[in-house]
């Protein structure tokens, strides 16, 4: 009779929110058959690959491929954005730190959010997962999905899980996890095709304006990709509002 293998593992911080309760912040022992690769173990637990940045296998870093032995003791970490651990082994090349983002077809208020505060976020609600993946590696982007499943496909490279499923909360957590605070360049992107956004002489917007916005404002902007104008009106003092709140939570003078 063939006895019965088994590994001690433990998952750190954000990564034990994929795992039932019993589970997270301590290590706990998990059986395995045959002769699984490293990542295929992590992911039957309800890990997906990208949101890993360091495994070490008895106090040794290992890659993806490394292959599971009876009696190993593991601790997977998460992405570290903000710390360099060149020293050790990296699952990933280095971290973004002027990330871009693809998104799938359940984040477009979020992606509208992020390009409202300046984040190249490529979105379209007809995208399937195979074309968010390849975008993503042509590209050089962040997944970003409320799917676990596709960022368990082994071609993703770098992906996130969102957690929340609120929008305002939804945009801190990217904030907060990319550690975008300082980055913030707000009213840069356009919100509905990602275009780069322009100012421009008012009489070069005229086409696009009624005759109360001709009259009020004098200030204008317009997406070099698909010309839609801005000016700053009631909705630019709602984002206003909406991106103050957001740089207030870095600074610690309001409640998240």
């Amino acid at each position: 009779m063939v006895s019965e293998k088994a590994v001690l593992i433990r998952f750190y911080e954000e990564l034990n929110d994929f795992l039932p309760r019993d589970k997270r912040k301590k290590e706990f022992r998990h059986p395995f058959r045959g002769n699984p690769s490293i990542k295929d173990l992590i992911e039957s637990l309800g890990v997906p690959h990208p949101e890993i940045d360091l495994i070490l296998v008895n106090g040794q870093s290992v890659d993806f491929s490394y292959r599971v032995q009876n009696g190993d003791r593991i601790s997977v970490y998460p992405v570290f954005e903000l710390l360099d651990i060149t020293p050790l082994l990296r699952l990933r090349p280095a971290p973004l730190r002027h990330p871009t983002f693809i998104l799938d077809i359940n984040l477009g208020t979020l992606a509208r959010k992020l390009r409202m505060l300046g984040f190249d976020s490529l979105y379209r609600n007809d995208f399937d997962d195979q074309t968010i993946i390849r975008l993503a590696r042509q590209q050089n982007r962040i997944i970003l999905t409320r799917d676990v499943g596709l960022l368990k496909n082994s071609a993703v490279q770098r992906g996130y899980w969102i957690r929340s499923t609120q929008p305002k909360e939804q945009i801190l957590e990217v904030v907060r996890k990319f550690d975008l605070f300082s980055s913030i360049n707000p009213f840069t992107i356009c919100l509905d095709c990602n275009g780069p956004i322009k100012a421009v002489k008012k009489e070069m917007a005229l086409e696009a304006l009624l005759p109360r916005t001709k009259e009020s404002f004098d200030d204008f902007y317009r997406c070099e990709d698909c010309g839609k104008v801005y000016w700053p009106g009631s909705h630019y003092q709602k984002m206003q509002r909406t991106i103050d709140w957001i740089k207030e939570q870095n600074s610690g003078l309001a409640d998240t």
